[in-house]
């Protein structure tokens, strides 16, 4: 797992979107897996603005969303699709019959969960998967408890989650308390995971993923165990992990290992 602490929640985002970037430069028809909430949003500007600067295309690009509450219609404006569609794919090149959603309105849920398991891997496997964290350590709507082997599937979400999203959702307007969410074995079968965090709020749950046990209680820990994760995150949000001058010299030793092979002072 490789942690990368930045000053602040534009340079997190910035960082991020140079990753997705190079991954496009070198794949155009890359696999991306997104995420939704407050987090992404400056990242997917970044891109966005690249991409009106003829930097990137996202023309090839197929894409995979994380989660979907159920009971609620694509067009609904709390939906994962209306989101994703409104700050992020009407304002970029893709194709959006290449963007999947899980379909929180789909007449036979499970059915839908087994469908969305096969489209991602007959796209090929996702090649970034995108996360944010809930402060209860949640990835996707994965909650604590839930199976570190799991598939995409039907999850309730706990008290806390609601709590925390039920300011989208005006007073007395229904709110769902289930959702379509990837699963945490799905998402660790992606070929990079990167995983934003910024603010306070998010210290502990990194602070879990980062240093505490390999834990249902903590599904984010999981991600200790995947082969290419890198964890970007900014003061506020590294501010309860116990070393973080040492994450940051890491991250100054591997950009300057980068800058000697760029050089090609050492063979590529």
């Amino acid at each position: 797992m490789k942690v990368v602490i930045q000053d602040d929640s534009p340079a997190v985002a910035r960082y991020g979107a140079y990753i997705f970037r190079e991954q496009l430069q070198k794949q155009p028809a890359s696999v991306f897996g997104l995420a939704t909430g407050s987090t992404p949003l400056s990242l997917y500007r970044e891109l966005i603005n690249s991409t009106r600067r003829g930097e990137i295309s996202f023309s090839q690009v197929r894409s995979f969303n994380l989660d979907e509450y159920m009971d609620l219609a694509p067009q609904h404006p709390q939906s994962y699709r209306a989101f994703m569609d409104r700050e992020f794919f009407n304002q970029i090149d893709i194709d959006t019959a290449n963007t999947m959603v899980p379909p929180g309105d789909a007449a036979n849920p499970l059915t839908a969960c087994s469908e969305y398991e096969n489209a991602i891997a007959a796209a090929g496997g996702i090649d970034i998967q995108l996360l944010g964290i809930g402060r209860n350590g949640h990835i996707g709507f994965n909650e604590p408890t839930s199976c570190l082997a799991s598939r995409t599937r039907v999850k309730t979400l706990t008290r806390q989650t609601i709590d925390d999203n039920a300011r989208f959702f005006d007073a007395g307007e229904f709110q769902p308390q289930l959702s379509i969410t990837m699963g945490i074995g799905t998402i660790m079968e992606a070929k990079l995971v990167m995983l934003l965090a910024t603010g306070k709020s998010k210290a502990k749950a990194i602070k879990d993923m980062v240093e505490g046990p390999v834990s249902a209680w903590c599904p984010a820990s999981a991600l200790q165990m995947h082969p290419s994760t890198v964890v970007i995150v900014d003061e506020e949000a590294a501010s309860e992990l116990s070393d973080p001058d040492f994450f940051k010299h890491i991250e100054q030793q591997n950009q300057a290992l980068l800058a000697r092979l760029k050089s090609r002072r050492y063979p590529s």
